[in-house]
């Protein structure tokens, strides 16, 4: 009885030890799973979106319906998404995939000295340094006019006109009784007073070799040009101090143009000018700005300027519409960026400087003046540097689905420097400026 008593309790002492073995099997803790195993789990998209059109969400991949391009993953807070996150420093980070399907473009931040050159429209005019008047001196009448039409063209020593005059007769009389006397004082005296009644040198010496005066006192053109003014028709009367012709030289020409009230300080007298105009197309006349008016029109906001144009051929003509380039004396050597890469705002003007491929920082900056493709950067970037200058944004609207640029709005002062407007969008951009 002992012995089967004995064997019973090692059965079930026996049949406790397999209990418990397998109860230990059963419930020992799992295993966790490997590192590398965890970095090769996929992370869940949320959804798929497309960057041009951020608000526009997708349930699976393709092609977006907007544009033409691949709509991108929206994670969750995965590993695989980098620095989704605003850093301290007002920078934020992008997946480099999604860069390069934005087609980023940089540029590097450069010293040149620019030359501004400027654009206007002006209008040909008369150079009035080479305007002449022709006027009598003495009372008489036209006997003959030999110029009858405004607009008419004269040569130098043409005739203008023939006038009698009864007090003209008289001197010459007085100057010829001076040259048989002999005497020199009074041979000079009554040639000087002929030459004050307007008689040229020629026709003085004409009379003095014929020994006999002339009914008719002619007026002659002292330069080429074309008659402005006719002051008296054939068979006129005519008063001391009458103005008989006007007559302007086209050797040279005024160019009068006018420029913008920002424009106006960059062009001094005596920069360089080029002027086309539509009646000798692919030619140039060069020129220099000869004067700029002291006066703001107070209609146009704009500064007048005169330009003096050589005319050979009188082929530039009064009244003639011109587009003229100016060239500013060059500048100092500055720092420059590409037009297209600075974001104006209405406030401000930013710009993102990209610090490696997946790492932007806006930063606010003082621009100067524009030229070509080109505009100066006062303050905010040092030389070298790497700018955004196309994509911008399209970084912004990624970066803002993220959350990222919510602090670009803060005041400058809580800032190491200003950031840009998150609200400000497309629309703030001006684009370039004219």
């Amino acid at each position: 009885m002992n012995r089967s008593l004995n064997r019973s309790l090692l059965l079930g002492l026996a049949a406790l030890a397999v209990i418990a073995v397998f109860a230990a099997f059963l419930f020992r803790p799992s295993k966790q799973a490997e590192p590398a195993e965890q970095a090769a789990v996929e992370p869940q998209a949320l959804y798929w979106y497309d960057p041009m059109m951020p608000d526009s969400h997708f349930d699976k991949p393709g092609k977006s319906p907007f544009m033409d391009m691949q709509l991108v993953p929206k994670y969750a807070d995965a590993p695989a998404e980098p620095g989704s996150a605003q850093d301290a420093d007002g920078a934020f980070r992008i997946d480099p995939r999604v860069v390069q399907n934005l087609g980023v473009r940089l540029a590097t931040v450069e010293r040149q000295a620019l030359t501004q050159r400027l654009l206007a429209a002006g209008v040909i005019t008369v150079d009035e340094h080479r305007i002449e008047a022709v006027q009598v001196r003495a009372a008489g009448w036209v006997e003959q006019l030999a110029v009858r039409a405004v607009g008419d063209p004269v040569r130098r020593g043409q005739l203008l006109a023939s006038v009698y005059s009864p007090e003209l007769l008289a001197a010459q009389d007085e100057f010829l009784l001076a040259q048989r006397s002999g005497d020199a004082s009074l041979k000079d005296a009554s040639r000087a007073r002929l030459a004050l009644f307007g008689l040229g040198d020629a026709q003085i010496r004409r009379i003095a070799a014929r020994g006999q005066a002339e009914r008719r006192v002619e007026y002659v053109a002292s330069n080429d040009g074309y008659l402005m003014e006719l002051g008296a028709r054939q068979g006129a009367m005519l008063s001391p101090g009458m103005t008989l012709f006007q007559i302007a030289s086209l050797d040279t020409v005024w160019l009068a143009a006018e420029l913008p009230e920002a424009q106006g300080a960059a062009i001094k007298p005596g920069d360089a000018a080029s002027a086309s105009v539509a009646a000798v197309p692919g030619e140039a006349f060069a020129g220099k700005v000869e004067y700029v008016y002291p006066e703001l029109s107070g209609a146009t906001r704009t500064v007048k300027l005169r330009i003096a144009l050589q005319n050979p051929g009188a082929r530039l003509r009064p009244g003639m519409y011109a587009t003229v380039q100016l060239e500013g004396a060059a500048r100092a050597e500055a720092l420059t960026v590409p037009t297209e890469a600075v974001i104006r705002t209405g406030t401000r003007s930013v710009v993102l400087i990209a610090e490696d491929e997946a790492r932007f920082r806006p930063v606010a900056v003082r621009t100067g003046v524009e030229v070509g493709e080109r505009i100066e950067v006062l303050e905010g970037l040092s030389e070298g540097q790497q700018v955004v200058a196309s994509g911008q944004f399209l970084i912004d609207s990624e970066a803002s689905l993220r959350g990222a640029l919510d602090r670009l709005s803060a005041p400058a002062a809580e800032s190491p420097q200003p950031m840009l407007d998150p609200h400000s969008g497309h629309e703030g951009h001006q684009g370039h400026q004219p």
